[in-house]
């Protein structure tokens, strides 16, 4: 009897310890629909359109949101990832992780650890 209550338990062990969390149990997700509208920081501003395109231009630069450069933008789980469209057709794709997003706030970073903080407009 001993015998089959250790077996019934080292099963029912096995089968605990065996579960995992997946990579979407584990990292956060962001509304998408909350980075909607234009950003700033600094003198660096990003625009996020409802039909996934945008523009980023930085003022200090003297360019004027008229002059941005274009992407479009998707996000999944917690990865923002920027297209930007070059004027010779090329692309660039850009890929941050966010931090932070809410409906006034904009937190993300890049593959090398700089962050970037926006409020929005």
């Amino acid at each position: 009897m001993k015998r089959l209550i250790l077996i019934f338990l080292s099963v029912a062990l096995m089968a605990a310890l065996s579960t995992s969390c997946t990579k979407e149990d584990i990292l956060p997700s962001f509304d998408e629909s909350l980075i909607i509208g234009k950003w700033k920081s600094g003198t660096l501003f990003e625009r996020y359109d409802a039909d996934k395109t945008g523009a980023t231009w930085n003022t200090a630069d003297d360019v004027t949101e008229e002059e941005g450069q274009n992407f479009t933008w998707t996000i999944e789980i917690d990865q923002l990832e920027q297209i930007h469209i070059i004027e010779n057709g090329g692309k660039v794709p850009k890929i941050y992780t966010i931090t932070e997003l809410t409906a006034s706030s904009l937190k993300y970073e890049d593959d090398y650890g700089k962050s970037k903080s926006f409020t929005k407009q």
